[in-house]
């Protein structure tokens, strides 16, 4: 048996992070994760290879829209072991960077697999035998997992977010189940790439934690790129056939109808990844959602146990779990902090892209709160139209009263860079007028943020003011 200060189980985004700050702060840290190169999902089998193949599809996209402005490609042709290759070769180049500063730190890094033996023992099942390891403190970050739908019939048919993401064919037509972010950003790839795609989605809207104002202009281009969207809508039964997999579904109005399809792609969301940690062991205790509970300091009631990340609670985002690594390290280092952020940013990386942070004009409806809400169409950013995407909008949410920016919301081109400004001024707890009055570069779609601010004043440069 061997022993270590920190134990961090799980590689990903909160993991490392976890363990990186905690050796950077002078811990003995141990970091175990069931595969060999570091990074978890993230990195692995998700948001990295997913941003890869938009990146493919969005320069399909750039190609076909460059008619316009008068440049004309031939029909794109698409070699897809080369794209595969390329995709996966940005995944090593990130995982073996993250091993690079792993070792640079004098971290021990384990392949394998946890299991608590109590509260501070675990035993270790990896690729060359068992080994049991004591520690005086540990943060679980294991993570989630793609959610199943038990009605469709394991098969190749079948695929789940990790799957999809291989690349193993561009199937001649997809369904994708679930119209979250999961579902909308691999149905875009798909269908730049050369799938005809529908989405079925249960619940009666897509995106619903998202101002329609902003959705809707998402929604408008998904609804072109996609064969169908079907919303308020169930799969009831699934056969697998000689030619494909015939879904049968039934819509909000008990109507059946039914389709064949060559792929099926189940992107219903994520649960957190628990099992098989031996926290029956521990005081460790679950919601009734499954989450580990956790404190301020991400501390769970086995008080030298800690938890971060997916495992810990919505939203699933690897930026939140980041920042609750970094809180939980400083902690177990004898640092005084808390994870009490005012905002999380939020990115659907679809083209348009859609981005938000803090108070959305609903929740703010629902709560009561006297907000002020100021809205800039790109129709009137200048740098909107010379490069050919005036199919944005920002949107700022301030108090009435103090003026303070409560939230911000953006769709369009690059949304997903353009909300860390947004970000900063929700969580420093910025007024409108600081935004407005901070002199932006021209011509940049960042002077939207700025001009949405004057619009809050009635000020606009680019619109007609209106009467305050």
């Amino acid at each position: 048996m061997t022993s270590t200060q920190l134990l961090v189980i799980g590689a990903g985004p909160g993991g490392y992070a976890a363990a990186f700050h905690a050796a950077d702060l002078g811990l003995a840290v141990t970091l175990i994760d069931k595969d060999a190169p570091l990074g978890g999902v993230c990195l692995n089998r998700g948001c990295i290879p997913s941003k890869a193949l938009l990146h493919a599809a969005k320069t399909i996209h750039e190609a076909a829209a460059a008619e316009k402005i008068g440049i004309t490609f031939g029909p794109a042709v698409l070699d897809i072991e080369k794209l595969r290759a390329w995709k996966d070769a940005v995944t090593r180049r990130l995982t073996s960077g993250l091993g690079q500063l792993a070792l640079a730190r004098k971290i021990t890094v384990i392949q394998g697999e946890a299991r608590f033996l109590h509260a501070n023992a675990v035993e270790i099942i990896t690729p060359s035998g068992t080994q049991q390891l004591t520690f005086e403190h540990a943060v679980i970050a294991t993570g989630s997992v793609p959610a199943s739908l038990s009605l469709l019939p394991v098969s190749k048919r079948v695929w789940d977010s990790t799957a999809a993401l291989a690349l193993p064919h561009i199937p001649s037509s997809l369904l994708v189940i679930g119209g979250g972010y999961i579902g909308l950003e691999l149905g875009s790839a798909y269908a730049a790439l050369g799938s005809t795609v529908s989405i079925i989605e249960a619940l009666p809207q897509l995106l619903p934690a998202v101002d329609k104002d902003l959705a809707d202009i998402l929604l408008r281009r998904l609804r072109k790129d996609f064969n169908a969207v079907m919303t308020g809508t169930r799969v009831i039964r699934a056969e697998e056939t000689t030619e494909g997999m015939r879904i049968t579904w039934c819509d909000d109005k008990g109507k059946e109808s039914q389709t064949v399809y060559s792929q099926v792609l189940v992107a219903a969301g994520r649960k957190p990844h628990t099992g098989g940690l031996g926290l029956e062991h521990t005081k460790v205790q679950l919601t009734d959602n499954g989450f580990i509970e956790v404190d301020h300091c991400r501390r769970t009631d086995e008080k030298n146990i800690y938890a971060i990340g997916d495992v810990a609670g919505n939203p699933m985002l690897a930026h939140k779990a980041s920042a609750e690594a970094k809180v939980a390290a400083a902690t177990i280092a004898g640092h005084s902090a808390a994870y009490a952020p005012r905002c999380i940013p939020s990115v659907i990386y679809t083209d348009p892209e859609l981005a938000w942070c803090g108070l959305t004009e609903h929740e703010a409806l629902v709560r009561n709160i006297n907000i002020t809400v100021s809205k800039f169409p790109w129709t009137a950013s200048g740098r909107a139209m010379s490069v050919n995407r005036t199919d944005g909008l920002t949107k700022i949410i301030a108090d009435t009263i103090t003026g303070r920016i409560l939230g911000v919301g953006i769709v369009g081109a690059g949304a997903g860079e353009l909300i860390a400004e947004g970000a900063l001024a929700v969580e420093t707890g910025l007024k409108a007028d600081d935004l407005a009055s901070t002199i932006h570069p021209h011509p940049t779609l960042s002077e939207t943020l700025m001009e949405a601010a004057e619009g809050l004043f009635g000020q606009p440069t680019h619109l007609i003011p209106s009467k305050k």
